[in-house]
């Protein structure tokens, strides 16, 4: 069954070629200088931020991201980045694959996944996409990054992958589950795929979140982006997503992530600092903003106040904040 599908979906992805030409173009010298408009035209469409609430914001496919690509959102990004690795204890995935020929970072961000995973495998072609051109220019020779919407249809099946790696997609993504049944049939046979994504619904064992300024945010903002259509709790689903696109020999792994100082733990304490600095870098208005004034109706001004309180909560250490996290992996089957 996993074949024929997999057939009808290549082949309805790979439509006929009956595409009508544009005569004005046959025999056109200036067929050069309308090609060079055209493409600074597209690029122009990519590079046309949206400015809004003295935030920068995605213009390609612009709205179908809720967060910002501005330099403060960049900075807290690579903190994630930090914290996942030390979450990991330094590794940056934990499916068993070996000498990758061919890998691609979904949504990839500022692209520190894809360039440490170039520098740690250099014999592997690496792509970085998405929707935003942020990433760095300097890079090792073997990884090039996209400017894609991972959400549109894809066009990799004749040149597929052996790995196929997604970081934090939770609240960007409104169907997971065909995401990756893409993924599928977008990896080799025998090849893997992973995603590292949350539960980021916070909770307190000790109940002492309950009714607090932090709970309130939470609630409000991804309340906010579920009646939006995106969903905001992937992590638990995952490995059902994964089973129901045809993945075999599945692996789920949960971490717990605390919000600050507080855990006894070495380990969870210095997770911990890390979620706290990311969240202070300006997360809590980064996540908020989009979304409550666009979908809510809130102003500004009652988003800021909205997330000072719950930056406050988080500095106090009587509020035991917990977040979970899952690293799921499958395999496409050999046959």
């Amino acid at each position: 069954m996993a074949e024929t599908s997999t057939q009808e979906q290549t082949t309805a992805s790979c439509p006929s070629a009956n595409v009508e030409v544009d005569t004005s173009y046959e025999n056109d010298s200036s067929y050069g200088d309308e090609l060079s408009s055209y493409s600074a035209s597209l690029t122009s469409s990519v590079l046309d931020y949206r400015h809004e609430n003295g935030r920068r914001y995605h213009k390609y496919r612009d709205g179908s991201y809720l967060l910002p690509n501005d330099e403060s959102e960049n900075d807290r990004l690579d903190m994630v980045h930090e914290m996942c690795l030390l979450v990991l204890h330094r590794k940056l995935y934990l499916a068993p694959i070996e000498k990758p020929q061919r890998v691609i970072d979904l949504a990839t961000g500022t692209g520190l996944w894809a360039i440490d995973f170039a520098d740690l495998h250099p014999q592997a072609e690496v792509i970085g996409s998405d929707l935003s051109p942020i990433q760095p220019t300097l890079v090792p020779p073997n990884v090039k990054f996209l400017v894609d919407d991972i959400e549109s249809e894809w066009a990799y099946e004749r040149n597929p992958f052996d790995f196929i790696h997604a970081r934090y997609l939770a609240g960007s993504i409104k169907d997971f589950g065909r995401l990756i049944k893409q993924c599928y049939r977008s990896v080799k046979p025998g090849g893997w795929v992973e995603f590292q994504d949350w539960d980021p619904y916070p909770i307190s064992e000790d109940g002492s979140l309950n009714g607090t300024a932090l709970q309130k945010y939470y609630d409000e903002v991804y309340g906010a982006f579920e009646e939006a259509g995106y969903v905001v709790r992937p992590g638990p689903k995952l490995e059902e997503w994964f089973k129901d696109a045809g993945f075999v020999n599945i692996h789920v792994e949960k971490f717990v992530i605390p919000y600050g100082v507080w855990p006894k733990d070495p380990h969870l304490k210095k997770i911990g600092a890390w979620a706290q600095a990311g969240a202070e870098a300006n997360g809590y208005e980064a996540g908020a903003l989009a979304a409550l004034t666009r979908f809510k109706q809130w102003t500004k001004e009652e988003v800021l106040v909205l997330a000072s309180k719950a930056r406050a909560d988080g500095r106090k250490r009587d509020i035991h904040m917990i977040f979970n996290f899952y690293v799921v992996y499958g395999q496409r089957p050999e046959n």
